[in-house]
């Protein structure tokens, strides 16, 4: 079995593209109620390549955040086309089911094309689209989810040895 290191001690950012700053700033801190903590300007890269643009923060409840950078004049094609859940989502955990159907509730007042709930036997999930394309899954962990986390862990090496002997054999029929 491999050796697991504590040295990383949880995620600090995750960042991604924008379309628009003030937009993805409507989304993630009027809607979903995260604090806009840096909104820093850009003008170099540590490479001396000149660019203009606007990295953002929003922090969550544990203190990491979502970032965001706005690159003005380097949009790529197709890049805020809306992603599918399997190429892209960002999933956030949420207290509690009541906390859920708020956010539904405020968001489809919003105009915010939204999905579930979706029932995942550890968890239960909403799924909201950003303003850049990005599906966000507002989770509510189950009560049997550290349980059903704990067989998981248990099985993951097996089932990933199964998948990749296995992945290139034909689906079963059902």
């Amino acid at each position: 079995m491999a050796g697991y290191s504590n040295a990383i001690k949880g995620l600090h950012h995750n960042a991604y593209r924008c379309r628009d700053s003030e937009e993805t700033r409507w989304f993630y801190e009027d809607l979903l109620g995260l604090r806009l903590a840096a909104a820093m300007e850009l003008s170099v890269t540590k490479t001396g390549r000149q660019i203009k643009a606007l990295h953002t923060f929003f922090e969550m409840g544990d203190h990491s955040f979502l970032a965001f950078f706005e690159l003005v004049g380097e949009d790529r094609e197709g890049m805020f086309d809306p992603k599918s859940d399997f190429d892209l989502h960002i999933a956030l955990t949420i207290p509690d089911v009541k906390t859920q159907l708020e956010f539904k509730d405020k968001a489809l007042a919003a105009g915010v094309e939204v999905r579930g709930p979706s029932e995942h036997t550890v968890a239960q999930s909403i799924y909201l689209r950003d303003p850049n394309g990005y599906v966000i899954e507002l989770t509510v962990n189950g009560e049997r989810y550290t349980e059903l986390m704990a067989e998981h862990l248990h099985g993951a090496r097996g089932n990933l040895d199964r998948w990749q002997r296995t992945k290139h054999e034909a689906p079963v029929q059902a």
